[in-house]
Formats: structure tokens, sequence, C-alpha cells
């Protein structure tokens, strides 16, 4: 999509195909493709979308904050911590701002239709990142 153009979130995820088993490893295998969507870029990053059940690999962003809402559905946001796991709960309409150079994935998802704001570039693991 072009800045300054108008964007009907919900067209968007309309044409989504859902992905009901969502897993860490196919953020590596190409997996998950017609479930998620950019909407726009911003700054160094992009706004996305995306419709799934399941759980995602570890990610980070080194050089910014990311903003996640749960549009529809579920979510655990894991947020790792200073070798801790922070759990956060995320139901329609909630959101969290992930701290630059986090590393956190998604658990549980359950028909999560999912906004973020994300810079770049990120990290991506499949294993623990403290591993």
């Amino acid at each position: 999509m072009n800045k300054g153009t108008r964007i009907s979130i919900p067209e968007i995820i309309s044409r989504l195909e859902y992905l009901p088993d969502r897993t860490p490893e196919m953020a590596f295998e190409g997996g998950g493709g017609k479930a998620f969507a950019e909407l726009s870029e911003y700054r160094d990053g992009g706004v996305y979308v995306g419709y799934y059940s399941g759980d995602s690999e570890w990610e980070r962003h080194p050089k910014g904050d990311e903003i996640v809402m749960a549009l529809e559905g579920s979510t655990t946001l894991v947020l790792r911590r200073s070798d801790l796991d922070e759990r956060l709960t995320l139901s329609a309409r909630e959101m969290v701002v992930v701290p630059a150079n986090t590393w956190h994935r998604f658990e549980g998802s359950r028909e999560l239709k999912v906004f973020a704001v994300t810079p770049q570039p990120s990290d991506h693991r499949l294993e623990d990142p403290d591993g």
C-alpha cells in the first residue's frame, strides 16, 4: 500500500487465509504466506496484519519498539526480560508496546487477528534466545 492512501483493515483481513495451526518452524520454512499482509511501510519497518491460531518463533527488533494489538481472538505474548518470561494475555482490542530489543513470541493464539507496527530489521530464532 502507498503512504497517504486510505486502508480498510477489515477489508484486508477478509482477504487473508486463516492459518489454523501456526508453528514456530513456519517462519523458517516460508509457511503462513497468505495469513499475513503488509498494510503500509512505516518509518524503518511496516504495518502488518495476520490471522492465525498457534505459536510463533522468538523475535526481537533492535532498532525500535513494536506495537502489537489483538483485533479479534486471543493470544499470550511472552516477553523475555532478564532471563525470565513475562506472559501477557491479550484479547480483542488490547495492545502492548514491546520494548526495543526484547525477545518475544506468541503462544496459544486462538483465531487471532493481529495488527502490528514493526520496526526493521527483525531477528528471528526457533530456539530459546538464552539457550
